[in-house]
């Protein structure tokens, strides 16, 4: 399980280093394998270890290709999907693309979703942030029963 937000720098190449204590995870639970693809709600991407994205394959092979808005999602996130290998110090190469989608430079949020990574460009995070507590704070609407649920 991943959880927090890390600052991490990408380098002239476009490589991030994985902060080493998901390393050893990542390692034994996908031998460094990785995938990336664009979020299609937000402009951060999304990285799964293999087995995670695997899943996920499974899960959009199950839509149909006749269906627009299915074949879209399909389109979306399997065309730019990109598979990419820890390499021995740790680092991962996104894809310009996807580095182009996200907005990322330097400075990126690595953050921890469960099963998944997100990649945000700083500024944008902390956008997205103050937007989402915001956004939380005026909110007059009825919680879902899962939310309602949830004890913190």
């Amino acid at each position: 399980m991943f959880r927090g937000a890390t600052l991490v720098n990408l380098d002239s190449k476009g490589r991030l280093s994985v902060p080493t204590r998901y390393r050893d995870q990542l390692i034994e639970s996908a031998t460094g394998q990785m995938v990336c693809t664009i979020d299609i709600h937000h402009p951060c991407l999304l990285l799964y270890p293999l087995p995670e994205w695997e899943i996920i394959e499974q899960k959009l092979s199950r839509l149909s290709s006749m269906n627009p808005v299915e074949r879209r999602v399909q389109r979306l996130l399997l065309g730019h999907a990109s598979e990419c290998q820890m390499d021995s110090a740790g680092r991962l190469l996104v894809a310009p693309v996807l580095r182009q989608h996200a907005g990322l430079t330097k400075e990126v949020m690595l953050v921890g979703q469960f099963n998944k990574f997100e990649l945000w460009d700083e500024t944008t995070w902390y956008q997205q942030v103050k937007e989402d507590i915001d956004a939380e704070q005026s909110a007059t609407g009825t919680l879902s029963e899962r939310l309602q649920d949830l004890s913190l």
